[in-house]
């Protein structure tokens, strides 16, 4: 299982997003998501963290937090542990991305786009303010077959918040 991290930048009520149309093969072709990366040999997930946001924004981070660990499995691409987090504080200024398109985009917005299944399920939990969290989401193609928030499944199809009955425990 690789490390990766993803982050969700903010600014007021909007995400930096990227639109994911530049790479060959990629395993998140014509998506939506935040932005972050694979971490190196002897790399911990804030230097990956870091690293990545530089590279993918041109913006340096100066705050951040971590919100929690999503367990990817799938049946066509290396299982994977994603180190989550959120920043809102920043310097520098956006240069151009080689792996998609970076734009802010309103919060309430990111649900009208192509994103997986599963991001809607850890976006709902970011908006929540749910303390850290550990959730396991299991892919067969593009397809969720299983998602579990604390160890506890989540009915699917996933319909949102209210159907998130563990997160009360939380």
């Amino acid at each position: 299982m690789k490390n990766t991290t993803l982050c969700y930048i903010q600014r007021g009520d909007q995400y930096l997003m990227l639109h994911r149309i530049k790479k060959k093969n990629d395993l998140n072709q014509d998506k939506w998501i935040g932005v972050g990366g694979k971490c190196e040999e002897d790399e911990s997930p804030e230097e990956c963290l870091l690293r990545e946001c530089r590279e993918e924004t041109g913006l340096t981070l100066t705050r951040w937090r971590y919100r929690g660990l999503v367990t990817f499995v799938s049946d066509r691409w290396e299982g994977e542990y994603m180190h989550l987090y959120t920043a809102d504080r920043f310097s520098g200024e956006i240069g151009p991305c080689n792996e998609g398109v970076l734009e802010w985009l309103d919060k309430k917005a990111l649900r009208s786009l192509q994103l997986w299944v599963g991001d809607h399920i850890f976006l709902d939990l970011l908006e929540a303010e749910a303390p850290f969290f550990s959730l396991k989401l299991v892919y067969e193609g593009d397809r969720l077959t299983q998602a579990a928030l604390n160890g506890q499944s989540i009915a699917l199809p996933y319909g949102g918040l209210d159907t998130l009955s563990v997160l009360s425990e939380l």
